[in-house]
């Protein structure tokens, strides 16, 4: 039943995915969940079963105006949205060198415009009733940087800071943030979402080369599993203490880890060059 008590879930890019995966999650768990793709025909088969606590709407978070009256249209059918889940996005495969500058404002457009557009629109009513949590898909690419996925790992690096900003914004109006951190799970990411540079450099062939060929190759045997992810943010979403960041994945934990100890062995070797560049501190008197 379309029980006014479950949760409202938002869910953006349900067509395939980790988006696709948990929506499904949260309707068989008797949930209601709003579900949006660019193209609604593909996510319509999602709800099937479920249509009294589901609907699916057309959303291209590019579209602030189509944002607006999709939240619009959500708010109306059943009240309220509860749970945010930015989870539209996709990656761009070139050297920094060799990226076009229209597919990288679009790709910038999607996952970081797009993002805070949807946020921006979901917020008033969170505020409202002083509760709420908004999701947002990061990636271990959000924490660190590899060859020939810059412009991604930018993009990702900006929903980082803006999150944990917003986290820090809307902690004392009881919304909750938590930013969700995959490494290659097996979705379209790395095969048919993907986009890339139609530029080559050749000096380049060795690095962004290598590996733009080594990511397309891993469409299809990603160690990652869509369905056991989804039940992991739900279970970050129900805590009782949700965390700020979720990594997913023994590679993301694993990279992200060693990442830590390769900062602070760089800012060990240059802590004393570090600290001389304050002023000196006042002599005390006497």
């Amino acid at each position: 039943m379309n029980s006014p008590d479950s949760p409202v879930w938002f869910i953006t890019g349900c067509s395939s995915g980790l988006g696709r995966a948990l929506a499904r999650a949260v309707l068989e768990r008797g949930w209601r969940a709003v579900v949006t793709a660019r193209n609604p025909a593909k996510a319509a088969d999602v709800i099937a079963g479920h249509e009294e606590r589901a609907v699916v709407l057309a959303l291209d978070v590019t579209d602030a105006e189509q944002t607006a009256h999709a939240v619009a249209r959500a708010e109306a059918a059943f009240g309220r949205i509860d749970v945010l889940v930015n989870n539209a996005g996709y990656g761009y495969l070139a050297a920094v060198e060799e990226g076009q500058d229209d597919e990288v404002r679009a790709l910038f457009d999607t996952n970081v415009f797009g993002l805070v557009d949807t946020t921006r629109a979901v917020l008033p009513g969170m505020r409202a009733r002083r509760s709420g949590h908004i999701v947002n898909m990061s990636s271990l690419g959000g924490l660190v940087a590899f060859g020939a996925t810059g412009f991604y790992h930018a993009s990702k690096f900006a929903v980082e800071g803006l999150s944990e900003s917003l986290a820090a914004e809307v902690a004392p109006l009881g919304i909750k943030v938590t930013i969700v951190e995959p490494a290659a799970f097996r979705t379209d990411w790395s095969g048919p979402s993907m986009r890339q540079s139609a530029t080559t450099i050749a000096d380049y062939a060795a690095t962004a080369g290598t590996r733009r060929a080594s990511t397309l190759a891993t469409y299809g045997n990603q160690p990652g599993d869509p369905v056991r992810a989804a039940q992991a943010v739900i279970d970050a979403v129900s805590a009782e203490q949700p965390p700020l960041r979720l990594l997913l994945g023994k590679a993301a934990y694993d990279i992200a880890t060693a990442r830590l100890d390769s900062l602070k062995s760089a800012f060990d070797g240059w802590r004393e060059v570090t600290l001389s560049v304050d002023f000196p501190a006042e002599q005390s008197a006497g």
